[in-house]
């Protein structure tokens, strides 16, 4: 009895949260129809399904807003089923892999949405890819079709050399825009406008690429869609709204980019992009579109701090409920100074490529502790295990274990995660508090022993970061013939008169003696990839 009445509770609070978001409504019963035949037509749930179930549901209502115009969900819809019917007919057997190298327009949002409908996996590629990069991530992952914006053609050239038989479909062109020219993805829609795919056997998946900030990025599987009670435990944490207009910044082809696009297609939201990020076209677009939510990576939301008081003050954003970021460590002082110029509407989440949404920190949380990842979602187990994999106690810093309901079909590659007990081993480091806050304190893969003792980079970065004259910090460690390894700042000043000293000093003010760097190098700025992610892998000891 006691397990019905709980099962009774689960669903009467996922329907209370569904119908507050406005996801779940009544509508007419053809509409209903549509939304079963869509489903259908494209083989089954998918992690990009919610576009065709919204053109089923609101076809007028406006998707994307990007610099080529507005499309509404109907238009979007049926330009992806003709995409998809141009790109089947590009190979002579068809298509397995389609790989897609764009930044934040409609044609990246086709092309997942067309690739999908044939069968096809799609490949999301990193923007800041290098060339010999590209090249060996399309021969990895097999891919037979790529989809790009034609700035990247360079790159494309070179890994054609080494892919010969690689079809490429231009997206944009950087001065034109969306053209209809030869070898286009606009010349397929319109050669096949009103075309259909055939329904495949099961629908494409999701191939999205780990950050590889410490090694060769791994292309996580992701199949399926979101099941109800895991999106009643994001729409309850975080206040989206369904039809609401929400600026998505952050980079699509990044897991953190493309779950608010998957989110807010399934919200029928206004999806409202631009190419490329600057932080005060991003204010005018929440304020042109009365956007009620902004997706971003923390750094943006720095960048966006860092802009002259002016100009922050005349572009207060009164239509702003939500800011929603993950994908690395936040200023604190980013985050104080947003939220005090315009609101408790920072959720600040802790996403994995593997595992999806884990846990979020609502701005009530973040009151409490700036830093924090905030708690599991309602349904997410967390534990912090130990070398052994048992679980640690509160304030223990350990591996992060976690469920996922996230689709995770594994790696195309020979690598593999770990379990323990059925929990996913996510490669980061935490801890709770005494108050079941969570705090990521960095990578498993990143912890420095220091004359015996562990030492983690980012309590060490944070220190650093409450000095004024600290603009950006990485700390890693190096080997040292004393001490096993010692740690190595690199900063980027915005007081050109602090010295290396002066910050030492700062830390053992704070830290343990141990955790004081024993070298600090001054940058003009830190390597960071398309997702504004910090690249440890380029610092070097000479600095």
């Amino acid at each position: 009895m006691t397990r019905l009445t709980s099962t009774l509770t689960r669903i009467r609070w996922i329907l209370t949260t569904l119908i507050n978001s406005g996801f779940l409504a009544l509508l007419r019963p053809d509409r209903y129809v549509r939304m079963g035949i869509s489903l259908w037509r494209s083989g089954g749930p998918s992690p990009i399904s919610g576009l065709g179930l919204a053109a089923a549901q609101y076809p007028g209502h406006p998707a994307v807003i990007d610099e080529a115009g507005t499309l509404t969900w109907g238009e979007l819809d049926e330009r992806a089923d003709a995409l998809g019917v141009g790109l089947y007919g590009l190979t002579i057997a068809p298509p397995t892999t389609v790989a897609i190298m764009c930044r934040n327009h409609r044609g990246l949002i086709e092309a997942l949405a067309a690739t999908s409908r044939i069968g096809a996996d799609a490949v999301l590629l990193n923007t800041g890819f290098a060339g010999p990069q590209l090249a060996d991530v399309l021969a990895r992952e097999q891919a037979e079709i790529l989809v790009a914006d034609d700035e990247f053609a360079g790159l494309v050239e070179q890994a054609r050399a080494c892919l010969p038989d690689l079809k490429v479909v231009w997206s944009w062109q950087e001065e034109k825009g969306l053209v209809a020219g030869p070898g286009t993805a606009e010349q397929l829609v319109q050669r096949h406008r009103g075309g259909r795919p055939d329904r495949p056997s099961r629908p494409g998946r999701i191939i999205l690429l780990t950050s590889g900030t410490t090694g060769t990025p791994k292309g996580a599987k992701r199949g399926g869609g979101a099941d109800v009670g895991s999106l009643a435990a994001l729409l309850d944490r975080i206040p989206w709204r369904a039809g609401e207009p929400v600026v998505v910044a952050a980079p699509i082809f990044h897991a953190w980019g493309f779950g608010q696009v998957a989110i807010g297609a399934t919200m029928h939201a206004t999806l409202v992009m631009r190419r490329r990020f600057d932080p005060e076209a991003t204010l005018d677009l929440v304020r042109r579109h009365g956007a009620t939510g902004l997706a971003v990576v923390p750094v943006m939301l720095e960048r966006i701090m860092d802009l002259p008081s002016a100009t922050l003050d005349a572009k207060p954003m009164p239509t702003l409920r939500f800011v929603t970021a993950s994908g690395s460590r936040m200023r604190a002082d980013a985050l104080i100074g947003f939220t005090g110029r315009f609101g408790d509407v920072v959720y600040n989440s802790y996403n994995a490529t593997e595992a999806g949404l884990i846990s979020t920190a609502t701005p009530a949380d973040l009151r409490i502790a700036p830093d924090t990842a905030g708690r599991p979602l309602t349904g997410t187990t967390v534990r912090i295990l130990d070398d052994e994999l048992a679980p640690l106690p509160t304030g223990a810093i350990g591996k992060i274990a976690v469920t996922s309901s996230s689709g995770f079909d594994g790696y195309t590659s020979d690598d593999a995660k770990d379990y323990a007990d059925g929990l996913m081993i996510s490669g980061d480091l935490g801890r709770f508090d005494e108050r079941g806050l969570l705090y990521v304190v960095g990578r498993d893969d990143e912890m420095i022993v220091s004359g015996g003792e562990n030492v983690y980079p980012q309590e060490v970065e944070q220190a650093l970061d409450e000095h004024p004259g600290v603009s950006e910090v990485a700390v890693i460690g190096v080997d040292d013939q004393r001490f096993g390894q010692r740690l190595v700042a690199y900063v980027v000043r915005s007081d050109v008169s602090l010295t290396a000293a002066q910050l030492r000093e700062h830390v053992k003010a704070r830290l343990a003696g141990y955790k004081v760097p024993r070298d600090v190098h001054f940058l003009e700025a830190l390597p960071r990839n398309a997702t504004g992610k910090i690249l440890k892998r380029e610092l070097t000891p000479g600095g």
